[in-house]
């Protein structure tokens, strides 16, 4: 195996102050300083962007318990795809909110994927996606919050498993109850549309 398409090295971090524990990662021992730089800068800014949006979205200054963790969901040929989930309690609510953000980058040039970079310029990759989640909603019978019309552009997403995972933000389209509604859909389901450089084609390939 080329040595570029090897995994690249994580190392767990750990912000810990009075009620907050949050670990994160890191990718280490990268041949390329500058990208391994780039890399760990996004993800340290999603960290702290997910406890600030935590202060905005309830509405309060201070937590009785701040807890952060992430997943990595791939980590081959050449791509990194990982989430990150930040679970807050803020004095006086009735249950604590957590906040998912993910992040897909090229581990080779540190450029970080939008769902748009996924797809061919000329697709309707929104049109395509929706209806696909729309016919998971029906066959999964998913209770939404007054009706599912469109997945947005900048739609929540990450890799695993030869798919692709849309999700959406709790009390989205769903109630607190059913927590993070995801859909994974399979690269062979969208082959047609997807982008020839882009990371889902590299999926799509066996070698």
């Amino acid at each position: 195996m080329p040595a570029e398409n090897l995994p690249v090295s994580i190392k767990t971090m750990v912000i810990k102050r009075e009620g907050m524990t949050i670990y994160y990662p890191q990718v280490i021992l990268m041949r390329d300083v500058g990208v391994q730089k780039k890399i760990n800068q996004t993800i340290f800014q999603r960290v702290q962007y997910l406890i600030k949006q935590q202060h905005i979205q309830q509405d309060a200054e201070e937590f009785v318990e701040v807890i952060g963790t992430f997943e990595i969901k791939t980590n081959e040929r050449n791509l990194l795809s990982l989430s990150l989930s930040n679970y807050a309690y803020a004095p006086l609510h009735a249950h604590g909110l957590t906040l998912m953000k993910s992040l897909t980058f090229d581990s080779m040039t540190g450029r970080l994927y939008r769902l748009q970079d996924l797809f061919r310029p000329d697709s309707d990759y929104i049109g395509v996606l929706s209806r696909l989640v729309h016919q998971q909603i029906k066959e999964r019978d998913i209770e939404v919050l007054n009706g599912f019309a469109t997945i947005s552009p900048d739609q929540d997403f990450y890799l695993a498993d030869k798919s692709l995972v849309l999700y959406f933000q709790l009390y989205e389209i769903t109630a607190y109850y059913f927590g993070f509604p995801m859909f994974p859909i399979s690269v062979y389901e969208i082959e047609d549309i997807l982008a020839e450089d882009g990371p889902l084609a590299r999926l799509v390939t066996n070698n």
